[in-house]
């Protein structure tokens, strides 16, 4: 096969078999990262979201098909060459023992070291803004074993952007974060996208968080196979939940940013403390819920937009 650089993506992957222990995953898959989107990839459990953002990082050899990075087959690349192209943030990662925040963060800048390059300021500008963008510059003296496994999280995003690579591989970026800082980690992910060009691919679990920063959505089902993608404004549906997740839902508009937020059908006959329990939706002329005189979920929505 010969690779071809497709306009607009820099990063794709045609027919690919994915497998781990002789377990196939994935089979005759094809991916296309579009360039300079945020793409985030959502999907059930062990439906292969992880196994495809590493195949796509080349920590993952695929039994048949090709992974291109600017448009040559990205095993033709050396490593070294590979980690100036793109960084990758694992689902979890093991430290050094005893290894510090900044020192940690400064192996990001080893793709950029060489026989005829050492250490220069501009890495250490370099490993000083990634941990200032991500909020652990304070912590540089302190051992990483000694941090929480939220501030852990972030020096590891840290070490990432100290590559200041183009494209970024984020597989579950916010696990171990508080809302707060799940929230910063994704804003900061958007900025990166937005302001500075980056191609950000992340795997996410939170639908209403996917919806909110993606650009592109891919949404995966069981099987490794593509179940959708595109804009998530026309792929994200109430029919696609139920197949995909086997979650019957309802999608209404975010109030803050106009994206599809999912929420949840409640159990039947379930209320909420000081609720009625009615199921059937009746509410009267104003909008309110019969009997409760509390406004409907359609109500406070309304209100707020």
């Amino acid at each position: 096969m010969t690779a071809t650089n497709r306009p607009g993506s820099r990063l794709r992957a045609e027919n690919l078999t994915l497998s781990y222990d002789q377990r196939t995953v994935a089979s005759d898959l094809d991916v296309e990262i579009p360039d300079r989107s945020f793409t985030v990839i959502i999907g059930p459990n062990a439906c292969g979201k992880s196994t495809l953002l590493t195949a796509l990082a080349r920590m993952l050899k695929p039994r048949a098909g090709q992974v291109y990075l600017d448009g040559a087959a990205i095993s033709s690349y050396r490593s070294r060459e590979v980690a100036r192209r793109l960084g990758l943030l694992p689902q979890s990662s093991t430290a050094p023992g005893g290894i510090t925040v900044g020192d940690l963060v400064a192996r990001g800048r080893y793709p950029h070291q060489g026989m005829l390059r050492q250490w220069s300021a501009e890495d250490e500008a370099a490993v000083v803004e990634a941990m200032r963008q991500t909020g652990v510059l304070e912590l540089a003296e302190r051992p990483v074993d000694d941090l929480s496994g939220g501030q852990r999280q972030r020096v590891w995003l840290s070490m990432v952007l100290a590559q200041q690579t183009e494209i970024l591989l984020l597989d579950e970026p916010t696990t171990f974060l508080d809302i707060a800082h799940q929230v910063e980690v994704l804003d900061l992910c958007a900025e990166l996208h937005a302001r500075r060009g980056h191609t950000v691919v992340a795997v996410l679990h939170d639908l209403n968080q996917a919806c909110r920063y993606a650009t592109h959505l891919i949404v995966m089902r069981p099987g490794g196979i593509i179940a959708a993608e595109g804009d998530p404004r026309t792929v994200m549906t109430a029919e696609l939940v139920e197949d995909v997740f086997g979650l019957p839902c309802r999608i209404i508009p975010d109030p803050e940013t106009g994206t599809p937020l999912m929420v949840p059908s409640a159990p039947r006959g379930y209320a909420p403390a000081g609720g009625t329990g009615s199921t059937d939706g009746d509410a009267d002329a104003d909008g309110k819920a019969k009997g409760t005189g509390t406004d409907t979920a359609d109500t406070v929505l309304a209100k707020t937009t």
